[in-house]
């Protein structure tokens, strides 16, 4: 893959790009630049939640499942990321394994019917 301008500047200027990118519903751009930041900094739970959420638009459904799964062992708690891998797994034809994210993701939050 060719390096763009899209890799290139300060964590901070790339998490704003990314976002303006994600905002435009250009998730496969955005995906590539979260994907560099992902990869400096594995621990932090932001870019990996809006890299799955860029993911899961784009239609790439097993990484987003991927990254839901990093989000949740990095912070169980994480009810937003269990709602997403709860849809996700929706979106694959697998709603026996989507059930109890989804049932969980509803206890741990006050809104009764949550949107992806």
């Amino acid at each position: 893959m060719n390096e763009t301008y899209y890799e290139y500047g300060t964590p901070a200027e790339r998490w704003d790009r990314a976002k303006l990118f994600f905002d435009a519903k250009e998730y496969v751009t955005a995906a590539r630049i979260l994907g560099g930041l992902v990869a400096e900094a594995p621990e932090q739970i932001a870019p990996r939640l809006l890299l799955a959420r860029a993911y899961y638009h784009s239609a790439r459904l097993r990484l987003a499942e991927a990254e839901l799964r990093a989000v949740l062992e990095l912070s169980p708690v994480e009810h937003y990321a269990r709602l997403m891998l709860g849809r996700t797994l929706e979106r694959q034809g697998r709603p026996e394994e989507a059930g109890p994210h989804l049932r969980m993701a509803a206890a741990m939050s006050s809104d009764p019917a949550p949107s992806v």
